[in-house]
C-alpha cells in the first residue's frame, strides 16, 4: 500500500469524531487497539464496536485510514525468504544471555495450529510457512525439524545451509539435542510455547549429555524481531444456541460433574477452541479458526474464571455470559494458577496441550495429568451441530460444483494458475453470502506440485495447470453452521494409465472407509488399514493420516479423535466428524487425494447385530472426477457405492445451477 494517508485527518480530528460518536477514549488507547486489530484476522469492520457502538461513517473513514497507517509498521517480511542476518541477531542474544542454543517452536502460548502473525517466530527465523514444526538454534549451527507433509516444502523455503532438515518422527528433536549438546551447555526456551510434555522430552534428551534446559522470562526471537506485530485484537461474539445446540451453562455443569466425581477442584483450559466450545463464543484473533485466545478455569461447581482482553467483548456479552463466567485479565491468569498450587488444589491439566508455564505456576498443586475436560465433548456432536454441517456441507456442494464445472471449461484452455483457481474457489463460496473464512489456506497445486502434502503457492512457485497433469485442491470453509474440508483431485486433459491405476486405488481406500461397519470400541487407527490396503498390495502407500476430526464452525483439525497408523487412540463414537482422505504421492510429478468428512452414526441397518455397530455417513457433496477412474480394478460394490454417492450429489445439487452447470453435473455424475 503507498505510504498516501490523506484520508486520515490526524489525532486531533479522530478526537474530535471520537466525542461526537460518544466516546471519550484515548488517542493511544485506540491506537494501541487498532495495532491489535491489525495483527489479528478480522475482516471486516466490526472490530469498531469496539472503540463505539454506533461508529458514524465519518468516524468509520478515520478508523479505516488509521488502521492502514498502522498496518504499514508491521512486518513485511514473513512472506519473504529471510536472510542469515536473523539467525545472527539471535545468535547474538544467545551471547548476551549465556545461552549455547534455543527452542523455536511453531507454535503460539496456547500450542494452536494456526496462530497470530506475532507468533509465527519459526516462519520469521527459517522462512519455513508450515503448520507444525521446531527449529534449534545453536551458536555453531541449527536444525528445523517437520513432519511427513513438509519434508519438500521445508527444502524449498529454508537455507538448508543454516538449518539442517530432519524428519520429526525419524529424526527426532530430543534425540538431535542428546547428539548435539555437550556437558555443561545451557537450552533456553520459553516456557510459554512449549508443552509439558514437550519440555519433559527435551530435558531428559539434554540431561543424557549433561546439559540443561533453562527457561527465558522473555522469548529471545520477540527481542531481536524488531516490527514483530501487535497481539491480536478481535471482537468476541456470542455464538447462537441454534448452532451450538447446548447452552454454556448445560455444557459447563456436564464437564464440571466429570471434575467433582474424580474429586477434582478444577480444571485448566489453555485451549481457545475448547474455551470457545464451553463458553459458546467465537472470535477471529487467528485465521481459518473462529478464534479468541483466552484462557479459562473450570470449577467443580460449573463456574469458570475467563482470562481475557477485555477490550475484546463486544457490547451486551457479558451479560449474555451471566453471572457464572468471571471474566479477568489475562495477566491474571498465572496468579490464580499460583494461588490454586499455594492451597493444594487438585487440578485436572493436559501435559500434551498446556505450557509448561502451567505446570510451573502451579506447583503445590496436586496436578491429574488428563487430556482437556473438554475434549471428548467436543468432538461428539449433538444434533443441531450435525444438523448444521450437514446444511453447511450442501452450501460448501454447491459452490464447489459450480468451480469444478467453472475448471473444466477453463484450464484446458490455458492461462489458470494455481493460485488464480484458489481465488476463483474462494469467489464460489463467498457467493453464497455465508461464508465466514476458509478453514484452511487452500492447496491449490498442479503436476509436480500436487506431490508436496500441504504445498503453499507462492509468486515464485505459481504454475499454470498444464494439459496431462493432475491438479489437487483441497480446501475448506467456515460457516456459522459448520466446518467443511473437501479435497478433489481432476484430470487436465488425458491422464496417463498409471495416474488413473493410482487414482483408482486411493478411490478404493476411500470407499472402503466410507462403507465400513465396526463395533463399539475401534479406534480410527484399527480402521486406517481399510484405506492403504489396495495401495499396499501395488507396493505403495502415503505418508500422512488417513483422517483427523473436525469441529463445528471450530477447528479443522480437531482431537482427540482420528484416523491414522499406530495402535491406541480414542474409541469413534456416534457423532464424531472425521476426515476420509487417503492420497498416493509421486515426487516430481503428481499428488492425490480424495477427501470427504464423514459422521459416525450408529448402524441401524443391522438390526440383529450382535453388538452395537457403527458406521459413517459422508457429509461432502461433491463430484469425483470420472476420468481418472480405472473401472476394471473396482468391485461391483465399489462401483455401487459411486454410483449412488454421485446420484445424491446429482439430486441436492441440481436446483439452483444454470444450464451449462447443471448439464456438466450430469455427465460428471453419470452412472459407470
Amino acid at each position: 500500500m503507498p505510504k498516501n494517508h490523506t484520508n486520515y485527518a490526524g489525532d486531533a480530528a479522530l478526537k474530535t469524531a471520537l466525542s461526537q460518536a460518544g466516546t471519550d477514549a484515548r488517542i493511544d488507547d485506540v491506537r494501541d487497539l487498532i495495532a491489535g486489530v491489525v495483527g489479528s484476522a478480522t475482516n471486516d469492520d466490526a472490530w469498531m464496536t469496539l472503540i463505539t457502538p454506533t461508529p458514524d461513517d465519518a468516524l468509520r473513514e478515520q478508523l479505516n485510514a488509521l488502521k492502514s497507517l498502522i498496518k504499514e509498521d508491521f512486518a513485511t517480511e514473513l512472506s519473504v525468504r529471510p536472510s542469515g542476518e536473523r539467525l545472527e541477531a539471535l545468535r547474538s542474544e544467545l551471547s548476551a544471555q549465556d545461552l549455547d542454543g534455543f527452542l523455536i517452536p511453531r507454535t503460539d502460548e496456547h500450542q494452536g495450529e494456526f496462530v497470530a502473525p506475532r507468533a509465527e517466530r519459526l516462519r520469521w527465523l527459517t522462512g519455513f510457512s508450515g503448520s507444525a514444526g521446531l527449529a534449534i538454534a545453536l551458536i555453531d549451527r541449527a536444525a528445523i525439524f517437520v513432519d511427513g507433509r513438509y519434508t519438500l516444502q521445508v527444502r524449498q523455503q529454508t537455507n538448508i545451509e543454516s538449518f539442517t532438515p530432519h524428519h520429526l518422527i525419524d529424526s527426532p528433536p530430543d534425540r538431535w539435542i542428546t547428539e548435539n549438546l555437550s556437558a555443561g551447555m545451557k537450552l533456553g526456551y520459553d516456557p510459554w510455547l512449549h508443552s509439558q510434555s514437550a519440555i519433559e522430552r527435551f530435558q531428559k534428551a539434554a540431561r543424557k549429555s549433561d546439559a540443561e534446559l533453562i527457561p527465558v522470562r522473555t522469548n529471545l526471537i520477540d527481542l531481536v524481531w524488531t516490527d514483530q506485530p501487535s497481539r491480536p485484537v478481535s471482537p468476541i461474539v456470542p455464538h447462537d444456541i441454534r448452532f451450538s445446540g447446548k447452552s454454556s451453562g448445560e455444557k459447563r455443569h456436564e464437564v464440571a460433574q466429570t471434575l467433582e466425581k474424580n474429586g477434582t477442584d478444577a480444571a485448566v483450559l489453555t485451549l481457545p477452541d475448547s474455551v470457545a466450545w464451553l463458553l459458546n463464543v467465537r472470535g477471529s484473533d487467528v485465521g481459518h479458526t473462529p478464534l479468541a485466545l483466552s484462557y479459562a478455569i473450570l470449577r467443580k461447581d460449573g463456574s469458570v474464571d475467563w482470562f481475557v482482553d477485555q477490550r475484546k467483548l463486544v457490547p451486551g456479552l457479558t451479560e449474555t455470559l451471566g453471572n457464572e463466567i468471571a471474566i479477568q485479565p489475562m495477566d491474571d491468569f498465572g496468579k490464580r494458577l499460583s494461588e490454586l498450587g499455594a492451597a493444594g488444589a487438585k487440578v485436572r491439566t493436559d501435559p500434551a496441550t498446556a505450557a509448561a508455564y502451567v505446570f510451573d505456576q502451579l506447583s503445590g498443586a496436586e496436578i491429574l495429568r488428563k487430556e482437556d475436560p473438554c475434549a471428548l465433548p467436543k468432538a461428539i456432536k449433538n444434533e443441531a451441530e450435525i444438523a448444521g454441517t450437514r446444511t453447511a456441507h450442501e452450501r460448501d456442494g454447491f459452490a464447489l460444483t459450480r468451480y469444478l464445472h467453472w475448471l473444466s471449461e477453463t484450464a484446458p484452455k490455458g492461462g489458470v494458475t494455481e493460485i488464480a483457481a484458489s481465488d476463483q474457489l474462494r469467489n464460489f463460496r463467498a457467493e453464497t453470502g455465508a461464508l465466514r473464512d476458509l478453514s484452511f489456506p487452500t492447496i491449490s497445486s498442479t503436476g509436480p506440485n500436487g506431490a508436496v502434502v500441504h504445498y503453499n503457492a507462492t509468486a515464485e512457485t505459481n504454475r499454470e495447470l498444464g494439459s496431462g497433469e493432475l491438479y489437487l485442491v483441497d480446501s475448506g470453509a467456515q460457516y456459522l453452521d459448520g466446518t467443511t474440508d473437501v479435497t478433489r483431485t481432476v484430470a487436465i486433459g488425458t491422464p496417463t494409465a498409471e495416474m488413473k491405476d493410482r487414482f483408482t486405488r486411493v478411490l478404493k481406500g476411500h470407499i472402503a472407509i466410507a462403507t465400513a461397519r465396526f463395533p463399539e470400541g475401534t479406534t480410527g487407527g484399527q480402521l486406517d488399514t481399510l484405506a492403504r490396503a489396495s495401495l499396499w498390495q501395488a507396493g505403495l502407500d502415503f505418508d500422512h493420516g488417513t483422517g483427523h476430526g473436525v469441529g463445528s464452525y471450530l477447528g479443522v483439525h480437531e482431537g482427540p479423535h482420528r484416523i491414522s497408523k499406530g495402535a491406541g487412540g480414542v474409541a469413534l463414537k456416534p457423532g464424531m466428524i472425521v476426515s476420509n482422505e487417503p492420497g498416493y504421492y509421486k515426487a516430481d510429478a503428481f499428488g492425490i487425494r480424495i477427501e470427504n468428512l464423514i459422521v459416525v452414526r450408529t448402524c441401524d441397518a443391522l438390526a440383529d447385530a450382535e453388538r452395537t455397530t457403527y458406521e459413517f455417513e459422508t457429509l461432502t457433496l461433491a463430484p469425483i472426477d470420472l476420468n481418472l477412474i480405472d473401472a476394471d480394478l473396482m468391485t461391483q460394490s465399489e462401483i455401487d457405492w459411486l454410483n449412488a454417492y454421485h446420484a445424491r450429489v446429482f439430486n441436492v445439487m441440481k436446483e439452483g445451477l444454470d444450464d451449462a452447470e447443471l448439464d456438466w453435473l450430469k455427465g460428471a455424475t453419470r452412472a459407470i
